[in-house]
Order: C-alpha cells, then sequence, then structure tokens
C-alpha cells in the first residue's frame, strides 16, 4: 500500500517508523523542513521537496494522505491543498489533535470532491506513534473497513476503536486529552505535596512503588518515576504549562451539555495561571489582605 504523508514532526516520524518496519507499505512524504529528508529517506520513504510534487508522482493510483499536522489553521488548509490533486474514491486521514468540528467540516469538503476523510485522534505520545499506538477512527463506516489494516497495525492489540461518523474520533480523543489534564495535575500535586512532607520520602522510589499493584498504577505514573530518577530536570525549567487547546476544548464541550468537569477545568485554569508573567490577581488578593487585616506583603524578589 502507497501512503503519502505529510508532517514530519515527531509524531509523523513515529508514524513513518513504525510503518517502516512493515514491507507492506511504500511511504512517500513531505515537509517543510527539509532537513528531515535524510532521516525519512533512511527508513525508506521517498522525500518529495513540495506538497505539488508529491500529489503528482504516480498519477492514477489511488491515493491514502495521511497528515500529521499542527491543529486547526494549518491542517484546514492542507486539506484544501490537497483535495485538487486527488481523484474520487482517495482519502484523507487527519490523525492529529484537530477539533471536532473541523473534522466535520473537512469531511464535508472531501465528500464534495468524492473524497473519503477519517478522523484520528492519536494517543500513546512518541512511543507509541513509533512502537504502538492507540487509536480513535471517525468517518464513513464501510471505508473505515477498507483502511483498517493499517491502523491495527499502527496500534497495540486492542489499541484501534471505530467510533462513528465524522468527527467522533477526535471528539473522543479531545475527551481523553481532558482526562489526561486531571490525571497528571493529580498526579503533580500529590508529589508536590509529598516533597513538603514531614518524612523524608524518596520520590523516585514512591513514584516506583505506586506503579506495583497500586490502583494509580500507569504510564504517567512511570514517566513520573523517570522525573524523579533526575531531579535536577525540575530546577532547569521554568514550570510554565503550555496549553495545547484539547483541555479548552473539552470544557467547552461539558459547558455546552451542561455536565459538571471542574477537575479538568481546575487543571487547565491552573496551565493558564503557570503561564502568567504579571500575576495580578496574586498581588491583588495580597494587597487586599494587607489592607483590611494589616497582614504583610511579600516585595517582589524578597530573599
Amino acid at each position: 500500500m502507497n501512503i503519502e504523508m505529510i508532517g514530519l514532526g515527531k509524531m509523523g516520524m513515529g508514524i513513518l517508523t513504525n510503518l517502516s518496519q512493515n514491507s507492506s507499505y511504500s511511504i512517500h512524504c513531505t515537509d517543510i523542513n527539509r532537513d528531515l529528508k535524510q532521516p525519512s529517506e533512511e527508513l525508506g520513504a521517498t522525500f518529495y521537496p513540495t506538497l505539488s510534487e508529491l500529489l503528482t508522482a504516480r498519477e492514477g493510483e489511488k491515493r491514502l494522505i495521511w497528515l500529521m499536522l499542527p491543529a486547526g489553521k494549518l491542517t484546514n488548509q492542507m486539506v484544501r491543498e490537497c483535495l485538487p490533486f486527488l481523484k474520487e474514491g482517495d482519502t484523507i486521514i487527519d490523525a492529529g489533535n484537530s477539533k471536532y468540528t473541523d473534522s466535520q467540516e473537512n469531511e464535508q469538503a472531501c465528500r464534495a470532491h468524492g473524497v473519503f476523510f477519517l478522523d484520528v485522534g492519536t494517543s500513546g505520545g512518541v512511543e507509541g506513534a513509533t512502537n504502538g499506538a492507540c487509536m480513535m477512527v471517525g468517518g464513513d463506516p464501510k471505508h473505515y473497513q477498507t483502511i483498517e489494516p493499517l491502523i491495527m497495525d499502527l496500534c497495540v492489540p486492542d489499541g484501534a476503536l471505530y467510533c462513528g461518523p465524522s468527527g467522533s474520533g477526535h471528539y473522543l480523543k479531545m475527551i481523553h486529552n481532558g482526562i489526561e489534564y486531571g490525571m497528571m495535575q493529580s498526579i503533580a500535586e500529590g508529589f508536590d505535596i509529598l516533597a513538603h512532607a514531614p518524612f523524608d520520602y524518596d520520590l523516585e522510589k514512591t513514584a516506583n512503588v505506586f506503579n506495583h499493584g497500586s490502583v494509580i498504577r500507569s504510564w504517567l505514573m512511570e514517566l513520573t518515576e523517570n522525573i524523579f530518577r533526575a531531579p535536577e530536570q525540575l530546577d532547569a525549567i521554568e514550570g510554565v504549562i503550555p496549553s495545547s487547546g484539547e483541555g479548552q476544548w473539552t470544557i467547552e464541550e461539558a459547558l455546552r451539555l451542561k455536565i459538571a468537569a471542574p477537575v479538568i477545568t481546575q487543571s487547565l485554569l491552573f496551565r493558564y495561571s503557570s503561564e502568567s508573567k504579571d500575576r495580578t490577581a496574586e498581588k491583588v488578593v495580597a494587597l487586599l489582605r494587607n489592607q483590611f487585616g494589616g497582614h504583610a506583603a511579600v516585595k517582589e524578589n524578597a530573599q
């Protein structure tokens, strides 16, 4: 099977590495970063410097386009740039973290050209993309059956799910990421308390024991153990936690459905707070306490 990959970032290169281990696939790819030509070709792929060169090669063949691009404008624009090169019965797969409503609109645009569109939520990080991912797929059920072997080859056993109509794959991944926000926040808060506890816990060993038989064992706990195995890395970062969008979308959906999601909401707000350079709210509270109760406010840069 020929696959045209567009987007060779960390996840894209992971998928490419995964596919390169299976002789059933012939990969043709492109990326704006021309430096990725050599590493992609070392994996057996054919690299094209431009989109048009990628999509005009091998004319007459059925095409399966695999997009692994940042969500939003770039992905949506790429779908529309691909369509003039495609013919009826071709396929576009968006395996990035697109918003499900964008995926529904992209599916409609593709359907108008007779092109199939599948939205694939991809979980497992770079490790999963490379060695076996978890994928949640939305789109036409009959067409999913035709590409199901590809999805199964990319995933761990029982790691693939056909979710339903267009948008349902990315919707499920959105909620997955919202859950992930809350889980990471609770782990971080728990270990913050342990770091300041009246007992001298070895946090690496604590994470290790949590991950052997306890109720909270998980891959995230394994990664926590990795962090405390080299605790100096905590001092090397600022503690700013970017938010890529999925948590916000999850909360927006909860509000639309009038469903309470306080843990996920608070975890997102914590991320927003971490990005604040001018902590006006905290300063206002400190000065209010000073004015009504005479509580001293800590001066900036105080030692």
